[in-house]
């Protein structure tokens, strides 16, 4: 999804901003690129569910459309879309993005979590 795209909104999507989620430049351009590949599903879900050694873990993945109680993140030419129970969770987080051979990916720092585990993707409040 380039810059000049518009997301069309479904109705009771509400527009949230980098006080619900930060992305870093790096996230961003890498989100951007992957969304490229999506096609249709330019819209990467970010959300929180039970499970992992911690009890709770991050999930993303691409998705074509928001749905009713969604919040839209708008980080052009990155699109995300947080559902709003996750945003209890998330509030704060920042969304980091590494190349590094080691260790890298996609990493969360979540200001809410109590404890995590060592792999970084699961944590509990």
């Amino acid at each position: 999804m380039s810059d000049q795209t518009t997301v069309q909104l479904p109705e009771g999507v509400r527009k949230g901003d980098d006080r619900l989620v930060k992305v870093t430049a790096s996230a961003i351009s890498k989100i951007a690129k992957l969304a490229e590949k999506e096609g249709d599903k330019a819209l990467l879900r970010v959300g929180i569910s039970g499970g992992g050694c911690n009890g709770l873990s991050y999930k993303m993945r691409f998705v074509e459309n928001a749905r009713k109680g969604d919040i839209f993140l708008d980080f052009s030419p990155a699109h995300l879309v947080v559902d709003s129970k996750s945003a209890l969770y998330l509030k704060g987080t920042v969304l980091d993005y590494s190349d590094a051979l080691i260790s890298g990916g996609f990493k969360f720092s979540n200001p809410n979590a109590t404890s995590s585990c060592s792999c970084g993707e699961s944590f509990s409040v």
